[in-house]
């Protein structure tokens, strides 16, 4: 993904990268790319007397880990930085930890950049306020073999708005694959299943299976770049904010009133 933003980055005159970080230890350090040779906040600090390498900067977009996202988040809120956080994989309390810094700075966090996916975020809350409870909830998703987490950010996503359309708590009827002797399905239940494997960048599908017909709405993603331009579109966003948390459906003008 760093290499990807870089090439849109790039290609937008609105736009200049300044700098390209990763977290300590990561093996793209002292390595080039196209106008940087990539750094971490802890080095740069150490070379430079404590400065950040924020400084002077509008918007950091980061899609590393959420250890290296949490503490360049850490310098955005020090020097005024806006933030638009790809990373997927927090914990609760990390989650709280950038919920505080928004106090201070804009942020967009989103699990899913593409415009298409979150296009499919708002079909599946109306697909599930139709559909109702008679309906069983499956929701499959493929990516390639280097991704950690599992399910999918957007995964988890997508089941958050189907349960919240149904009023249900996605804590109390996530069902996270199958195995052995298992029984009967039980109907209100919100089923994940995860598929790793080759370079498939990404594939979701939130299955709707009824008696006599099923619904699916599926989104595949072919390239890097949707997730790249989204993410620019929420940077570009972010510059006439001061501070406030904020996701794709704010960027995108699909936040629903009320």
């Amino acid at each position: 993904m760093g290499r990807t933003l870089i090439e849109v980055i790039g290609g937008d005159p609105d736009l200049a990268l300044g700098v390209a970080l990763e977290h300590t230890g990561h093996p793209m350090l002292g390595q080039s790319v196209p106008g940087q040779v990539v750094s971490s906040e802890k080095e740069i600090l150490i070379r430079s007397d404590h400065r950040s390498a924020l400084n002077g900067a509008d918007v950091l977009i980061d899609f590393t880990r959420p250890e290296g996202t949490l503490a360049h988040l850490e310098s955005c809120a020090a020097n005024g930085v806006s933030a638009v956080i790809g990373t997927t994989g927090f914990s609760e309390g990390q989650i709280e930890e950038i919920r505080r810094h928004a106090e201070k700075i804009p942020v967009v966090l989103a699990p899913n950049m593409a415009i298409g996916v979150n296009a499919a975020f708002r079909l599946a809350g109306i697909a599930a306020t139709i559909l109702g409870a008679s309906f069983d909830v499956e929701i499959i998703e493929a990516h390639h073999r280097y991704k950690v987490d599992a399910p999918s950010g957007t995964a988890l996503k997508l089941g958050q708005v189907v349960a919240d359309a149904r009023g249900q708590s996605l804590e109390d009827v996530a069902v996270y694959g199958r195995s052995g002797i298992t029984g009967e399905r039980e109907r209100s239940t919100i089923g994940f299943h995860a598929v790793r494997g080759g370079d498939i960048v990404g594939e979701h599908t939130v299955l709707f299976a009824g008696d006599g017909e099923r619904v699916e709405i599926t989104v595949r993603s072919s390239s890097r770049n949707t997730y790249a331009l989204g993410a620019i579109r929420a940077a570009k966003f972010l510059a006439s904010r001061s501070c406030g948390l904020f996701d794709m459906a704010d960027v995108l003008g699909l936040r629903v009133p009320g």
